[in-house]
């Protein structure tokens, strides 16, 4: 939906909030408006909190992040299946009932509509997660692409507050909350189960952080969001819980490589170029911007997402150029940061193809001048596999 909604009778932006708001509030957070949300961006030091502080806890411990602002399009009924397939690139006739897969939906010219988790909860029902800052122009996108079959749509973003609990120590903040059995999920499974005495809530063992983690819907009135927020919080005091904002997740997505609408991925932007094209199923008959994607495969990419490390004292921010070594300008950088955990400075930029491999030496202005980088492996970090 629009980042912003208005009135007839005035055009003044109103900020939306979610259910979580006056808690956030009342803990101190740091609010900013993110694609017209009023979102905690940071909390107090004094409760953990601060962006680096954050992201550690969620790579060491575990973190909550209120992620209420994402949207949700459910599709059901005797055609559901093939109506998925047609709007995303992924393949989701391969998903079992209970299982999610990262997908896109794409314009016919092989660019970004916005990127999703599809879930399959039923044989014929499904559950499309996306972006906020596009929810409604999600929904619209789908809707007009999908009146030809025999499914229901609906538009569920409101319906839900959904809270993120990420980290390797997740599984055992949850497991206090909830009777489902949480170690039966595996990674990018689903399940419902009784959460914080609410019955019949989505457990999906997903997130946006590079982790292990869980997020679950709840109904998002005020009242059962503070209290399963709060509930949250006491029961992962053991195991150093924080809650969490939008600045650490924005670090902690990008140590991962995990692209952002705008950023990595837009409707300017195709996904070879965006190097997606592990999760874009070409043998599948048809969907939407296929016929496109041939063709530019065929022709080959004249841009691709690079991993930079910067190897002289600066940070590569959203929107810098890129030099190569003679100072002449080849491309941008789409996201930057210090990566707390690794605590180095990196970022993800767009150069041409021949200036994609590792170790080639570029440059990044910063305030006029050319910072050293060289293009690094990505992701940046993999979480360690389980002993």
């Amino acid at each position: 939906m629009p980042s912003v909604e208005s009135t007839p009778a005035s055009t003044t932006p109103t900020v939306r909030k979610t259910a979580l708001n006056a808690v956030h509030r009342r803990m101190g957070a740091k609010m900013v408006d993110f694609n017209g949300w009023d979102m905690p961006v940071e909390y107090p030091a004094s409760i953990g909190g601060g962006i680096i502080s954050e992201h550690l806890a969620v790579r060491t411990g575990v973190g909550i992040f209120d992620v209420s602002h994402m949207g949700d399009i459910r599709l059901a009924g005797p055609q559901a299946l093939t109506a998925v397939q047609h709007i995303s690139m992924n393949d989701a006739s391969r998903l079992a009932v209970g299982q999610a897969q990262y997908s896109a939906l794409l314009y016919p010219q092989g660019t970004f509509v916005d990127d999703v988790i599809v879930h399959r909860l039923r044989e014929d029902e499904y559950l499309l997660v996306i972006n906020a800052g596009t929810r409604q122009k999600d929904f619209n996108w789908v809707r007009d692409n999908t009146r030809q079959f025999d499914c229901a749509l609906e538009n569920l973003s409101d319906d839900f507050t959904q809270i993120a609990i990420q980290g390797p120590k997740g599984v055992n903040v949850l497991q206090k909350l909830t009777d489902a059995d949480l170690s039966a999920v595996k990674f990018y499974w689903v399940t419902h189960g009784t959460v914080c005495g609410l019955k019949n809530i989505l457990i999906a063992r997903t997130g946006y952080t590079a982790e292990d983690g869980f997020e679950i819907y709840i109904p998002a009135d005020e009242a059962s969001s503070a209290r399963v927020w709060n509930e949250i919080l006491g029961a992962g005091k053991e195991f150093g819980l924080v809650p969490c904002g939008l600045g650490s997740r924005n670090t902690l997505r990008l140590e991962g490589k995990l692209p952002l609408y705008g950023h990595e991925i837009s409707d300017t932007i195709n996904v070879w170029e965006a190097g997606l094209d592990r999760f874009c199923k070409m043998e599948k008959p048809e969907f939407v911007g296929r016929p496109a994607l041939e063709k530019a495969k065929a022709a080959g990419v004249k841009r691709t997402l690079v991993g930079l490390e910067m190897t002289e004292r600066g940070i590569a921010r959203d929107g810098y150029k890129v030099w190569d070594d003679g100072g002449r300008e080849i491309g941008y950088v789409t996201s930057g940061s210090l990566a707390p955990f690794l605590k180095k400075n990196i970022a993800l930029a767009y150069v041409p193809p021949d200036l994609a491999a590792l170790g080639t030496v570029v440059s990044v202005e910063i305030r006029g001048l050319g910072v050293a980088a060289q293009v690094v492996p990505t992701p940046f970090y993999k979480r360690p596999k389980k002993a």
